[in-house]
């Protein structure tokens, strides 16, 4: 069936919202997404009917480690992994800090680490403080400037018995290159006894996960820049979670990846998450030929059907570039490998500059560097201010791409 946009649109209270210029076109997705309505009403029912913290004999307490539980099993379900290997965080950069600190407490002064330039600095800094504090050697995977993809062919060479780390990320936020993550895997699996620790922050609100496919051992990502709220959440193979001794309060419970977990959680951002996970159920039953099955069915069936409407989407954005004089597009030249987040440059305008004027005209869009240090160096772009960057994701629609583009076209040139 045809994607059901006027459907999925009206599951998002935000789009309404009005503006000056016209309604809001929120094309800031990769800095976070809009939240789903039931997401909403999820936080909402958790906190008017009385919260608790965990492990009480009585009802809130009961209800709340209920709601816990089915929160994990949810996003389990998501990413293609056990409730037992998930673990919730405040934000994807916490947990990799935690992580990062819990694994190199094993680390031997002369080790290695590989990284890339290609990746956001929540995947980066903490291994590079880890690597500074335990004398450890860091080696950097390279990224080609002109197309924006992983140079993997160069990644065994990296590798080594000393290698004890590869962090990759599973999509850029700032070229939108999907990386092709398994076949990393695969040579670092050849190469070395590494673990291997995924940033799927951007892949995973446009394409299904499955981290068994994948082989990683560690995957990160944040909720709310798939249509929730402000969380974060890691998957640790149990395997692996269980050797490692996370940093942590005594009594906090050791039980998989849940290690990862100290302090009171956000019980109601777990609430919105599981909203969040019934909204993609309810669209992947909708796009389903055959509905019915299990929900990692239904969800598989919601990312498939989201990223082929992006990739419509994300060709009609690319087609009004191309009429638009001084453009210039970084990363992937079309929809192939790649998710829909383009960032580009424009002659004679500063990036900050675009970026207001966008504003103005309703259409939202981030400018800079979007925290890709390493990508924005090797692109050479940090004196001119970064660049312009626009996001799409499945409750986008063409008519705002077209405003998008008209707006471009009318840009005051200097």
């Amino acid at each position: 069936m045809s994607f059901p946009i006027e459907q999925v649109r009206a599951h998002f209270p935000a789009l309404s919202v009005p503006h000056p210029a016209g309604a809001r076109v929120y094309f800031d997705a990769p800095g976070g997404t809009q939240v789903c309505r039931p997401a909403i009403e999820r936080m909402v029912a958790h906190l008017h009917g009385g919260t608790a913290n965990a492990g009480g004999a009585f009802a809130s307490s009961i209800e709340t480690d209920a709601l816990s539980a089915a929160a994990h099993a949810a996003v389990a379900d998501l990413l293609g992994g056990t409730e037992d290997e998930i673990a919730f965080g405040p934000n994807m950069t916490s947990l990799t800090f935690a992580v990062s600190r819990a694994l190199a407490s094993g680390w031997q002064e002369g080790d290695e680490l590989v990284l890339t330039r290609l990746d956001h600095d929540a995947n980066v800094a903490p291994w590079l403080l880890a690597a500074r504090d335990r004398g450890v050697t860091v080696r950097w995977l390279d990224f080609d400037p002109a197309s924006g993809r992983l140079r993997l062919d160069r990644l065994p060479g990296l590798l080594g018995p000393k290698t004890r780390l590869v962090a990759l990320g599973g999509a850029s936020n700032m070229l939108g290159t999907l990386n092709d993550v398994a076949a990393a895997v695969a040579m670092v699996r050849a190469g070395s006894d590494a673990l291997i620790y995924v940033d799927a922050v951007q892949s995973v609100p446009h394409v299904a996960t499955d981290v068994r496919a994948l082989g990683c051992d560690f995957l990160a990502c944040s909720p709310y820049k798939f249509f929730g709220p402000h969380q974060g959440v890691l998957w640790a193979d149990r395997s692996v979670a269980e050797r490692v001794e996370a940093y942590k309060v005594r009594p906090a419970g050791t039980a998989g990846a849940h290690r990862f977990e100290t302090g009171t959680p956000s019980f109601e951002g777990q609430a919105g998450v599981l909203g969040t996970i019934d909204y993609l159920e309810w669209l992947g039953e909708t796009l389903s030929p055959t509905p019915g099955g299990t929900r990692r069915d239904r969800l598989v069936a919601a990312m498939d059907g989201c990223l082929a409407y992006e990739q419509v989407l994300g060709e009609r954005l690319l087609q009004g570039f191309a009429t638009i004089e001084g453009l210039k597009l970084w990363g992937p030249p079309s929809m192939q490998g790649r998710v829909p987040t383009f960032s580009f440059t424009m002659a004679s305008h500063h990036p900050d500059d675009i970026a207001a004027y966008l504003a103005r005209e309703g259409i939202f869009a981030w400018s800079g560097h979007f925290y890709a240090v390493e990508a924005l160096r090797r692109l050479g772009l940090e004196d001119a201010g970064g660049l312009v960057r626009v996001g799409l994701c499945h409750y986008s629609d063409a008519e705002e791409v077209d405003r998008l583009i008209a707006a471009l076209q009318a840009l005051p040139r200097p």
